[in-house]
């Protein structure tokens, strides 16, 4: 393969006839549940873009070039969280020096953002969670008073087992996870690779809590309650960094 060269080589995993993970790899040189993760309006086709005002209110955003993508945090070393990226956060993702990326939702990647990971030799790894607003229910008129009714949620206990399989090999870090908004989704895979570290449960949601503010579901608390990590122990010493975490178990 020549320097110039560039290679896009999609692959499908298959279990029980659905469609599990949708991998897409660039070389340059060289399933459907029920969940809600952010505000419905949000762009696939054409993220929003941010910008830094001056005291004149001109954009410069040239003027600090690194800015990450929003809810954008450390989970470990080489594994970060965020959500969706646009383009200008791609300097700033450049300097992570990224192998990959974990979508979690089942919407195409951006053009935009697939040239990023062209460009920079990054592996896309897509497990399509589908999310739905919950019903919000308007009552006693003049009050504004709302009730959010939580809708049954199916969340793919075998799609985020795989995801977390893609979390735990170093092969493909450093790598970001990323939902939307970095909410539920990316909260509830993070919360399950916390589980896998031992963390108590009084910190698992905690941290998924400091993420998803007044957006926290019970739901997903629950399923990172019930979710089993037991299947996963024969990656503890090929993964042994990942597996002590950051000592939070108490």
């Amino acid at each position: 393969m020549t320097l110039n060269s560039m290679k896009l080589e999609a692959e499908e995993r298959q279990e029980g006839g659905d469609e599990m993970c949708r991998t897409i790899e660039v070389f340059s040189s060289t399933f459907a549940a029920k969940q809600c993760d952010c505000d419905c309006d949000f762009d696939f086709a054409s993220p929003a873009s941010v910008a830094k005002d001056d005291a004149d209110g001109d954009c410069h955003a040239e003027d600090d070039p690194f800015i990450p993508p929003v809810n954008f945090a450390m989970v470990d070393n080489g594994i970060f969280r965020s959500g969706f990226p646009d383009s200008a956060n791609f300097s700033f993702l450049q300097t992570l020096g990224l192998r990959s990326i974990i979508y979690l939702c089942p919407e195409p990647y951006p053009e935009a953002n697939m040239e990023f990971l062209k460009s920079n030799g990054i592996k896309l790894f897509q497990f399509g969670i589908e999310g739905y607003k919950p019903f919000s229910d308007h009552i006693l008129g003049s009050q504004n008073f709302y009730i959010m009714l939580e809708p049954f949620v199916n969340i793919p206990d075998d799609m985020i087992r795989e995801a977390l399989k893609v979390v735990l090999d170093v092969r493909n870090h450093p790598v970001l996870i990323h939902c939307k908004r970095g909410k539920h989704r990316t909260g509830c895979l993070v919360g399950c690779l916390r589980k896998f570290q031992s963390w108590c449960l009084t910190s698992v949601f905690d941290e998924y809590q400091r993420f998803a503010a007044a957006k926290a579901r019970v739901s997903d608390q629950r399923f990172m309650e019930l979710f089993d990590v037991s299947s996963l122990k024969h990656l503890c010493h090929c993964n042994s960094h990942v597996r002590g975490g950051n000592d939070r178990a108490y």
